[in-house]
């Protein structure tokens, strides 16, 4: 354990949010935190307010908390990413197309698809849903424009070729255009990115991530108790690397605020799982080991877009006999949710997947309001905690080499 554990108490908080690979602007984070806040706060009963961030620095908002008879200042900031996301995401339908075959052949080539399977279906399906959608898309406008030519042919001859390819054309734009509600481009672009480079960092994401730990690195050296990071979906495999570097440039100060790192509905074998996440794995290697800070992994097997109750350290290959972190807990969405609440959102994956983030109505051990504006640090609040018997902590990555 580390040695800033026992500082359990907390008045004064900050907390960095990691999102995972999401376009949008950060608002919509804050309004998420202010309506499922007051939603939990009203079913477990104690008091939450959400605020302007007043000041410079990343985009955020401040919460007051009364909790436990305590009352608690947090300030909440979302380190963002997201127009390094909508650039990536800038591509034509041609080039998602040509995005779509590449990302096959890595996954496919290296062997990684396959390992990924014996992890958890559901993230491999949702991984493979972009490319079924896409290619029926395309096969749907192929064969509405042959039809087309078969119809006119008999009339204008060959030049039915024209009006059947721009049938084809406008049916798949229009499949784009209504792509908010199939997420089949958004989910392409997103694995795409993270497979470009088989596993290594892009180099605008790495500058990104320089930043972030400044910013971590500068909390650090401020008067309050605990510093909080939060890594969602991908986020949570940034975070990793940004405070795997904290650690090793010496960022972590011994008399400083208590550290705690929280992960949650982690995707983080999509890439470790690659051929040159060395980095990654030795990122991942890293943090495991430390005592300068605690880090908890929340994840729920009924969250399909996520590798639920997979030790992303062990998994990957790289737990050494020094390990440490993460402590793997489940989210347990069909005993914190109630049946009727559970009934509404079992087959809504996206929401799901953000459901770490919202209110529980039978709230259980984990509860994010009271992570992030409560009076107990992450290691305290779990302290004594056993990990999730049903998590899988086999070494399963092909590729298991570390930086040095």
């Amino acid at each position: 354990m580390s040695s800033q554990v026992p500082q359990s108490g907390v008045q004064r908080r900050r907390v960095f949010y990691i999102p995972g690979y999401d376009p949008i602007h950060p608002r919509r984070y804050r309004e998420l935190y202010r309506t499922e806040g007051r939603a939990q706060s009203g079913i477990s009963g104690y008091h939450l307010e959400v605020s302007a961030k007043t000041g410079d620095g990343p985009y955020g908002w401040h919460v007051r908390s009364e909790q436990d008879g305590a009352e608690v200042h947090t300030d909440v900031e979302v380190l963002v990413w997201s127009d390094i996301v909508r650039d990536s995401m800038d591509s034509s339908i041609p080039a998602t197309y040509w995005q779509l075959l590449r990302t096959a052949w890595i996954y496919i080539s290296t062997g990684a698809l396959w390992r990924l399977m014996w992890l958890r279906k559901g993230p491999v399906i949702a991984a493979l849903y972009p490319v079924a959608m896409l290619l029926g898309q395309l096969v749907a406008a192929v064969v509405l424009g042959w039809g087309l030519v078969a119809l006119l042919i008999p009339w204008v001859g060959v030049l039915a070729v024209l009006p059947a390819l721009a049938l084809s054309v406008a049916i798949l734009r229009w499949f784009r255009k209504i792509d908010n509600r199939l997420f089949a481009y958004y989910l392409m672009h997103d694995y795409a990115y993270s497979a470009r480079l088989r596993g290594e960092t892009p180099s605008e994401l790495q500058a990104r991530l320089d930043a972030f730990r400044a910013l971590i690195a500068e909390a650090l050296r401020s008067s309050v108790d605990e510093v909080l990071v939060v890594g969602h979906s991908s986020g949570a495999h940034l975070g990793v690397s940004v405070l795997a570097d904290l650690l090793r440039r010496r960022g972590v100060p011994p008399d400083g605020p208590v550290l705690s790192f929280l992960t949650l509905g982690q995707v983080v074998p999509m890439v470790s799982f690659l051929p040159r996440a060395d980095r990654l794995r030795s990122d991942l290697q890293l943090l495991s080991q430390t005592e300068q800070l605690t880090w908890v992994d929340v994840s729920a097997p009924g969250d399909g877009c996520a590798f639920a109750l997979c030790d992303p350290v062990a998994v990957s290959g790289v737990a050494g006999p020094g390990k440490r972190w993460p402590l793997v807990l489940s989210a347990a969405f069909t005993q914190t949710l109630s049946p009727e609440r559970w009934a509404v959102l079992r087959w809504r994956f996206f929401r799901l997947h953000f459901q770490y983030l919202c209110a529980f109505d039978r709230p259980g051990d984990y509860d994010y309001f009271r992570i992030t504006a409560g009076p107990l640090t992450l290691g305290a609040r779990f302290a004594g905690r056993t990990p999730s018997k049903s998590r899988i902590e086999r070494a399963v990555s092909k590729y298991r080499t570390v930086r040095a």
